[in-house]
């Protein structure tokens, strides 16, 4: 089945968060069940210079944005036998960030067009266009009401991902004369207005064949007033096209038996190599050496949506426990400057690394107990799987995807692969963290049985993919 995969990032080259991971593994796995498929993405120039120097320059051409005619050079690489084409106009990608501009909506206008354009260019014409979040969820619309009159585009079928639906993509009426060079008639009509804005995303939702969450639990919540963002009428509207797939992790990046930036690998059946890990962490950290003391792991953005609120108001209340807590991650000022006091406060219970640090956050994976995820909503989540891949027992708020994969622990069967909180509230928080710190402490027996159980747990894109390519099939 020939698809092609669109996206605004993708690991290993640039990404901000879940939805590069995504484009970096999906694919990866469509192609070993057998699609033919093609990557596209914008060369954004901060691209690792190791990827750079592979790059093959193919061609250029230029795309009409409104009443400007843009340059679009085409880059091309192959890697684990995927084609990547990288869409390049310095003007809009040559920028130290991916998002967050005052013309992002010219640059995703123009980004879009191009991509249309491109795939006959490449002689790609794919039976199946995936694409990801609002930067290309314009793109059904403009295939069904700007490039109809090409007979090649006719049978395209489009799924669009939504993977965090608070970004949406919304501007101008204007944008749609000045930077498509099109009528205004479906935003005057309602069709793709929301809040007086031209909305990306409800334009998606509205044109694609298929729209997909990242999880089936927020495919239902995105349908209620409290997660959909405004947009949950529409998705109502629409839910008989609306699927909720489950992203999975790259089982060859996250691996404990093989990582090479762990301190010592290890598996399920050699867990006491896991302990290693734990105090060459404590030492690399300045903590007290105590393999026997419960440690609390936190890599994420430190954020409200993160749920970090929550623990910094208990933060008082968890240091009178025999834990010890590592914090990696920036965000919030207010979070930054909260922790870094109680880092100064109970400088032998915790350590806290305001940075981004790769290696580091791949050995709390591996040295830490436990894995805190308070957050307020959780489209997917991808770090409470890869602590689960390396025996650390996550710590969620029941949301979203945190619900889908985390089986919070039972006391009556001993059996579960984390624990849970329903109620987003500090004590409710609190009673988790007690319960976890609790179990760790007096009932190690149990405590290896839901290690075991949570690193047994399939979290890897076979499951996944294949729901994907059964999806497709449909249509």
């Amino acid at each position: 089945m020939k698809t092609l995969f669109v996206a605004a990032e993708c690991a290993p080259f640039f990404k901000t968060g879940g939805l590069g991971d995504v484009a970096g593994a999906l694919p990866k796995a469509l192609q070993a069940k057998g699609a033919e498929i093609k990557v596209v993405l914008p060369f954004f120039t901060k691209m690792a210079q190791q990827y750079k120097n592979q790059l093959q320059d193919l061609f250029s051409y230029e795309v009409q944005v409104g009443w400007r005619r843009q340059y679009c050079g085409v880059k091309y690489l192959r890697m684990n036998e995927i084609d990547y084409y990288f869409l390049d106009n310095l003007y809009y990608f040559n920028r130290p960030e991916l998002y967050g501009y005052y013309d992002d909506g010219e640059r995703f206008a123009f980004y879009q067009q191009a991509v249309i354009e491109l795939m006959e260019k490449i002689d790609f014409i794919p039976e199946i266009m995936h694409l990801n979040d609002y930067h290309t969820s314009f793109i059904p619309f403009l295939l069904k009401e700007k490039y109809h009159w090409i007979q090649k585009f006719s049978h395209i079928h489009t799924v669009l991902t939504i993977h965090n639906i608070e970004f949406q993509g919304q501007y101008d009426r204007e944008i749609l004369p000045d930077l498509f060079g099109m009528g205004c008639e479906r935003y005057d009509d309602g069709t793709i207005r929301f809040n007086d804005c031209v909305n990306f995303m409800k334009a998606g939702i509205l044109y694609a064949d298929r729209v997909t969450t990242v999880s089936p639990a927020y495919a239902e919540e995105i349908k209620t007033p409290a997660f959909g963002a405004g947009l949950d009428p529409i998705l109502r509207m629409e839910s008989g096209k609306l699927y909720g797939i489950l992203n999975g992790i790259d089982y060859d990046a996250f691996d404990p038996a093989s990582d090479p930036a762990i301190f010592t690998n290890y598996d399920k059946t050699h867990l006491d190599k896991k302990i290693e890990n734990k105090v060459q962490l404590q030492k690399s950290l300045a903590l007290p050496v105590r393999p026997e003391v419960p440690v609390i792991g936190i890599v994420s953005r430190l954020t409200y949506q993160k749920g970090f609120h929550l623990l910094l108001q208990e933060m008082e209340n968890l240091m009178q426990f025999d834990v010890q807590l590592i914090v990696l991650g920036t965000g919030d000022p207010d979070f930054e400057e909260g922790f870094q006091y109680f880092g100064q406060k109970y400088p032998h219970k915790t350590s806290i690394q305001i940075t981004f640090d790769v290696n580091l956050a791949q050995r709390i994976y591996a040295g830490a107990d436990m894995f805190l995820m308070p957050s307020a909503f959780e489209p997917c989540g991808l770090s409470q799987m890869i602590s689960m891949r390396y025996g650390t027992l996550p710590i969620v708020h029941e949301i979203g995807g945190l619900k889908d994969t985390v089986q919070s622990y039972n006391p009556l069967t001993n059996e579960g692969t984390g624990f849970g909180f329903d109620l987003f509230e500090p004590f409710y928080l609190m009673n988790a963290l007690k319960q976890a710190v609790k179990l760790y402490h007096n009932h190690q027996a149990d405590w290896r049985k839901l290690m075991i159980e949570a690193m047994s747990r399939d979290f890897s894109w076979n499951v996944s993919s294949q729901q994907y390519l059964d999806l497709y099939k449909l249509m």
